[in-house]
Formats: C-alpha cells, sequence, structure tokens
C-alpha cells in the first residue's frame, strides 16, 4: 500500500511539475523603421537578449518584426519598448532617441543607398 501511495504521489508530482514548465509561446509582429540587413542583424540579435524571446526575425522589405515569445515571462508591450531602446520605432512607439544615435549611418538614414 505505501509503495502505491508513493507512485501515485510521484506520479502527482511529475505531472504538475511537466503542466508548470510548458509555457504557451505567442507570436508578435511589429512595424519598425528598420531600412538595411545591418538593422536586421542589430534588432535579431538584440531581440534575443529580451527575457521570453524565443526567435526574432525582420523582413527588411516590408519592415516586420516578428517576435516568438513566452507568454508569461514578458508581453507585447516590453517587447516593443525593447525595439525602441535598441533605437527603432515599434509600431506607435518611437525609437530612444539616444539610441538611434548609436546606430550606424546606414541605419539612420531611410533615404540612402542600400
Amino acid at each position: 500500500m505505501k509503495k502505491m501511495i508513493k507512485y501515485i504521489l510521484s506520479l502527482t508530482i511529475l505531472m504538475m511539475s511537466a503542466t508548470v514548465s510548458r509555457a504557451q509561446n505567442d507570436t508578435l509582429v511589429i512595424q519598425t523603421n528598420s531600412v538595411c540587413n545591418t538593422c536586421k542583424k542589430i534588432i535579431e540579435r538584440d531581440m534575443m537578449f529580451e527575457k521570453g524571446v524565443k526567435s526574432a526575425s525582420l523582413n527588411v522589405e516590408s519592415k516586420e518584426l516578428t517576435l516568438i515569445y513566452q507568454e508569461g515571462k514578458t508581453d507585447a508591450g516590453k517587447l516593443r519598448i525593447a525595439v525602441s531602446k535598441i533605437g527603432y520605432d515599434a509600431d506607435n512607439i518611437p525609437a530612444d532617441a539616444k539610441a538611434r544615435q548609436r546606430l550606424p549611418d546606414c541605419c539612420k538614414n531611410p533615404d540612402a543607398h542600400h
């Protein structure tokens, strides 16, 4: 009987830990003002350091950043602010001015030849 109780208790704990560790992933698409492949490298690299971000992919032509992130570890608002702090507009959130100034020249001028 004691073995059965231990077995059931162990199984219950195992099931509960598996449920807790399975975090939901969500997808967010952010419109940026990126202009070139250097922007792509900067944004994708920096966003991978944000808590909860599983993948970051920027389409340079459409200027859309697609993020896959874990719900519960971050949210859409925090991710938009993170993009802004890198130096790029993120939907309706303007780029941080100081961060924008630190970007390479090619990333600051949308009219430059890329």
